[in-house]
């Protein structure tokens, strides 16, 4: 169900489907493990790659990847195998903007498909001077665009706490030269 947005507010706010970025690509012996599957940080490089694409898309200003919740890997995906990255922004914070990903691996031989893992990654979008800057809220449409985006709130306060827990873990662990 769409919603038309008063004129006014067309350029403070996006549709989920305006972030959106697919790409899919084939399994290579070179992309494998020692398990005969994709490698774990080879999907973690295309998960970021894409979401990064969909929060330019969403500011069309810069941005730097400010955490990465998670990658969930459900499937694993082989050499058999296509693999499409589906991603778009479901949810935005005055200068944040999460991004989720999809991975979706296909069987080339029978056309079977399966979610194969899942992301969350948060950018922080800046401009030119590398100061953060204000993004447009996203508008969800779909029923799926809608359940990611019910949930961002809840997972952005998740991350402000994990981060102020990185922090004070990260001021007393030492800095020494293990050499030393």
């Amino acid at each position: 169900m769409i919603q038309e947005q008063p004129a006014s507010l067309t350029k403070e706010t996006k549709t989920c489907k305006e972030s959106r970025v697919f790409r899919t690509g084939r399994v290579f012996p070179n992309d494998m493990n020692n398990h005969k599957t994709l490698f774990g940080g080879k999907l973690m490089s295309l998960i970021d790659e894409v979401a990064s694409i969909s929060a330019m898309r969403h500011c069309r200003t810069g941005v730097v990847t400010a955490s990465t919740d998670s990658v969930d890997f459900l499937r694993p995906i082989h050499q058999m195998d296509s693999v499409c990255l589906e991603s778009f922004v479901t949810y935005t914070g005055h200068t944040s903007i999460e991004v989720f990903v999809k991975v979706i691996a296909e069987n080339l031989l029978s056309g079977e498909r399966v979610v194969a893992a899942t992301s969350f990654i948060t950018f922080v979008a800046r401009d030119a001077d590398g100061t953060p800057t204000a993004v447009p809220r996203v508008i969800p449409e779909t029923d799926e665009e809608q359940l990611l985006h019910e949930g961002g709130s809840r997972r952005s306060e998740f991350r402000k706490e994990r981060r102020r827990s990185s922090k004070l873990l990260a001021s007393q662990l030492t800095t020494d030269k293990y050499w030393d």
